[in-house]
């Protein structure tokens, strides 16, 4: 279960007495006594980008809170001509933060560092925009996927099978034209039709270097004959195969752009379009992805979120992050990603709870907590009368990914798994 803030808990804040068209926060930080448009300052009070407050003493003064969520918004209010930028960069450097993406990807359809090349750009919209460049560029060398589309159209010639059901309602009685349904062989399929909206999404946003945009113009230009999701429209599923396995990395990044890292309504005219990383997820997902990879190939069985219950009832549900399971398929270790760090008083001590009633649950004497940073790597407590002994361990993020996943193995060992 993850939860809340890394860093030391404080807030830095600022002051502006001028009108802005953008703000850039660190996640967690404070802004205050920002003149925004009304507009503005209202769509971002109605939605979960950041935290917006109106002063009460001055009108048209706001003040703005990042959370946990990183990355870039745009927000255009009719009447004003220029679109508001809000930036929220991550405390972690930029490439560390593609380096946890390539783990909340999938184990096999993400990457791994190196492999983006995003350590040349400072800000997180144009290393996205690079990154998401490279990978369609890469799919794109090889042309473009071509795969069966079902379509239907009025034809003069009978193609495919007549609707007839269509052909009666539409046509009464008159033979042509033909209402038909069929297979058609076109690159005009989901796996394009993604790749194509998501350069689309990337080059509406201001703050993309000029070099990265030329590139992305490129694989737009190689795209032409694709229909892009135009803007409410659900996007197209598509499954992993055989067919279309070089273009999984990129249709995973893609959905990074699109799907629930995405931002974009339009309520009373006014547009918002974007993306944004939940740190909380990320760190998560590293967590037990990493975990769950280092396991592998030892007798072992890794699940994450599986559904338990605490009483027998089952009637209280719990779904740890990460539970270890021997061949037998009984469980042998639990453990949990937060994503905050140690304060001076230490850790909450509703951690220690939650992992306690896990641990109890699952019959399990130690549990783990994986925190994303601490003043101490690894911390125990044994819990009075129970006996459960419940580890703290603490990553740093700063580190180079080898010394990440080697932490990560020291957890696995201590769990005995490493």
């Amino acid at each position: 279960m993850t939860s809340t803030p890394a860093g030391d808990g404080t807030s830095p804040e600022a002051t502006s007495a001028d009108v802005l068209s953008s703000v850039d926060l660190t996640e967690y930080a404070a802004v205050t006594g920002l003149d925004l448009p009304d507009g503005v300052g209202r769509a971002l009070a109605a939605g979960d980008i950041v935290d917006a407050a109106p002063d009460p003493y001055t009108p048209g003064r706001w003040s703005l809170r990042a959370g946990s969520k990183v990355g870039a918004v745009n927000i255009s209010v009719p009447g004003v001509r220029e679109p508001f930028v809000v930036r929220v960069v991550p405390k972690v450097p930029i490439a560390r933060l593609f380096f946890l993406l390539g783990y909340s990807l999938e184990p096999t359809g993400g990457w791994r560092d190196g492999e983006v090349g995003v350590t040349e750009h400072d800000g997180l919209l144009p290393a996205l925009a690079h990154a998401v460049e490279r990978q369609v560029d890469r799919v794109l060398r090889q042309g473009l996927l071509q795969g069966y589309r079902a379509a239907e159209e009025s034809s003069l010639v009978v193609r495919g099978r007549i609707r007839e059901a269509e052909q009666i309602r539409r046509r009464f009685g008159a033979i042509l034209p033909v209402e038909v349904a069929y297979d058609e062989f076109t690159t005009d399929v989901a796996e394009n039709r993604l790749l194509r909206t998501a350069v689309e999404r990337l080059l509406r946003l201001p703050g993309v270097p000029p070099e990265v945009r030329r590139r992305l113009l490129h694989q737009r230009a190689r795209l032409a004959d694709v229909t892009p999701v135009v803007r409410g429209q659900e996007l197209p599923r598509w499954q992993p195969t055989r067919l279309n396995a070089r273009y999984h990395r990129a249709l995973r990044l893609a959905g990074v752009c699109l799907r629930g890292a995405s931002v974009e309504h339009a309520p009373g005219g006014l547009r918002i379009d974007g993306f944004l990383f939940d740190m909380n997820q990320l760190f998560e997902d590293f967590v037990t992805v990493a975990l769950r990879e280092t396991v592998r190939g030892g007798g072992w069985e890794a699940r994450l979120q599986d559904t338990h219950h605490l009483d027998d009832a089952s009637a209280i549900r719990m779904r740890p992050d990460f539970v270890l399971y021997g061949a037998d398929g009984v469980p042998c270790a639990v453990a949990d990603a937060k994503y905050k760090a140690e304060k001076r008083g230490g850790y909450p001590d509703a951690d220690l709870y939650q992992m306690l009633a896990y641990c109890t649950a699952l019959g399990l004497g130690e549990g783990h907590l994986i925190y994303a940073k601490g003043n101490a790597p690894h911390l125990s407590h044994r819990v009075r009368h129970a006996g459960i002994l419940i580890h703290q361990h603490a990553l740093d993020l700063d580190q180079e990914p080898e010394g990440l996943l080697a932490d990560i193995a020291q957890v696995a060992r201590r769990m005995g798994a490493g």
